[in-house]
């Protein structure tokens, strides 16, 4: 069977993890002297089942001889449903042996997901049960990871697999990790608590530790008690260095006075919601200069900065040897890299997005892409993040169109479509114009070709009769945006209560920011943690953020797709009743 390469329907991928199982370890056994590519012309006059086998024995031939990457490509286009049980097996073990030694996740989910039916020794079964496991944590799937991960843990009680589930643990919210325990053995059990009390202490590192000697105490026996995650041992090691005052640099007059007032109101509710116990110290960067905000700052005794906001004092800062106070900018520098010591950078990047939009088509196996964006300066910015990408990835880019966005859709659509037909279409447009697209593609025979869209193409309130000429159309946003999309409700949103606050109060079009002032709050607060350990995380109102190499955050958001005016969350295709084009 073929693995669809979207994002994976969370409850049946629990459902395939959950069955009995027996597992795996090596791979294809059996050698052949057989020339690959006579095999490959043999297959070709060969009936399904038959050909099916001879294209295994030559992918085999070819992973031998080192060709992993035409090996994957043969074994992975294979109809596996087709080879009798033993083949099966050795066709899953190739394919996820060359899937990870080709850093490919979705060929490993692919090989194992009929992993309880394949015929393997225990200890093979095993080892693949961590292949899946590590895959699914590659494609941001932490449940299902850790379900895999802990049921190889539980027969093998290695605690070498302590950080991978913690990895996984740690990016569950409330409601994951409560299905996650219900019902469990002691094991996960105990995984689940740890992860609770990591996940409710808010960030205050004397809290987390206080609670974490009694819960050692209660499960002694336990893998992570015996051996503590790394990223908590990297903590323990920042015991009494909480951040307990944040001076907070951004204009109160000019043109970005508005979107600051907008962060700082985020940051307000976020404060009230967090309880009040750190300090805010807020300093006009409107006319002073960054070394005089700095002074300010360290003589009211301040731990960490926040702003600014202005993208060239960003890259003033980013060009330092190192910033006089950890600082969390409130945008992104010109610069390739961020080279400034305890700098790190913070915003609602386009070009971010796009680059995500890359990721997700080639994961979803599109390899031609058309880019539609609009005739700005803008839409060049994001235009290039999307085409680097998706270069980078070995895609194709058909035809790059930049759009009048004052002007009818119609021919700038035809153009990005149009000779040679591409397999998806990169869009960047305000709703206006993006509604126009959709039934433009209708029009000129596409209607089933994928389109991938930035957060831009949504208002952030839900319309159906002014949305559902975008039906079909994938974008992603934050979650606070679209919370059943990502979360599965608003009731799991990350800071619930300064949402609630917020949405009530907030005018649409600043929502987002709004929602940034939260996160940057709660980044901020952490910085000392950010820069401690490596892989660090926070699920917060704008996305999963992860600190980069240079310290630039990167943004990971969930997708959505419109479903009769309404956003919905991206599932198995066929779901819907449709095979969308590739």
């Amino acid at each position: 069977m073929r693995i669809p390469t979207r994002g994976l329907l969370a409850t049946a991928l629990c459902a395939m993890l959950l069955a009995g199982c027996a597992a795996p370890t090596g791979i294809v056994d059996r050698v052949t002297d057989d020339d690959p590519s006579r095999l490959l012309e043999q297959a070709g006059q060969q009936e399904p089942a038959q050909a099916a086998r001879t294209r295994l024995e030559a992918a085999d031939i070819l992973a031998r001889q080192g060709e992993h990457t035409q090996a994957l490509e043969i074994a992975a286009d294979i109809d596996d449903s087709l080879l009798p049980p033993e083949t099966r097996a050795r066709w899953a073990l190739l394919l996820a042996e060359l899937g990870e030694t080709l850093g490919e996740p979705w060929a490993v989910i692919q090989a194992t997901q009929e992993l309880d039916a394949l015929p393997l020794a225990p200890d093979r079964a095993l080892a693949l049960r961590e292949q899946l496991g590590m895959a699914l944590l590659e494609v941001d799937e932490p449940a299902a990871a850790a379900e895999a991960l802990l049921r190889v843990q539980a027969s093998r009680d290695d605690e070498a697999l302590n950080d991978p589930i913690w990895t996984a643990m740690s990016r569950l919210d409330g409601q994951a990790l409560a299905d996650l325990g219900r019902d469990a053995d002691a094991l996960t059990r105990g995984w689940v608590e740890l992860a609770e009390l990591y996940r409710t202490s808010g960030g205050d590192i004397q809290r987390l530790f206080e609670r974490l000697d009694a819960w050692r105490e209660r499960n002694s026996r336990h893998p992570a008690a015996r051996r503590l995650p790394a990223d908590l041992v990297a903590l323990s090691e920042l015991r009494g260095l909480e951040v307990r005052h944040i001076a907070v640099m951004l204009p109160e007059s000019g043109p970005l006075a508005r979107p600051a007032d907008a962060i700082i109101e985020g940051m307000r509710i976020q404060h009230r919601a967090a309880g009040g116990s750190v300090q805010l110290s807020f300093l006009d960067a409107s006319h002073g200069d960054l070394e005089a905000l700095y002074r300010e700052a360290q003589s009211r005794g301040a731990q960490v900065m926040v702003g600014p906001l202005d993208k060239d004092q960003v890259t003033r800062l980013e060009q330092q040897e190192r910033v006089p106070l950890p600082t969390l900018a409130l945008n992104y520098g010109h610069g390739e890299r961020n080279g400034a010591r305890g700098l790190f950078q913070y915003g609602l990047s386009a070009e971010n997005e796009a680059r995500q939009a890359a990721v997700r088509a080639w994961r979803d196996g599109h390899r031609s892409a058309g880019v539609l964006v609009p005739d700005n300066d803008w839409g060049r910015r994001v235009g290039e993040a999307f085409w680097d990408e998706w270069q980078a990835r070995g895609g194709e880019v058909t035809n790059a169109v930049r759009y009048n966005p004052n002007a009818p859709a119609t021919e700038s659509t035809r153009r990005a479509v149009s000779n040679p037909r591409p397999d998806a279409l990169f869009l960047l447009a305000l709703p206006d114009y993006a509604r126009q697209v959709p039934p433009t593609l209708d029009y000129f025979g596409a209607s089933r070709l994928p389109v991938y869209a930035t957060s831009h193409l949504f208002e952030g309130q839900v319309n159906p009769q002014l949305d559902h000429d975008l039906n079909d159309v994938q974008f992603l946003d934050i979650p606070w945006q679209i919370p059943d999309a990502a979360v599965g409700g608003v009731e799991v949103l990350p800071f619930l209560d300064s949402y609630r606050a917020l949405r009530e109060e907030s005018d649409p079009t600043l929502f987002r920011l709004h929602a940034m002032g939260v996160d940057a709050f709660e980044l901020a607060r952490r910085l000392p943690q950010l820069q401690a350990v490596s892989g660090m995380e926070l699920r917060g109102a704008t996305g999963t953020l992860r600190p980069g190499s240079d310290g630039r955050i990167e943004r990971e958001l969930p997708w959505a797709r419109f479903v009769n005016g309404v956003p919905q969350p991206v599932l198995i295709p066929g779901i819907f009743g449709d095979e969308r084009a590739r």
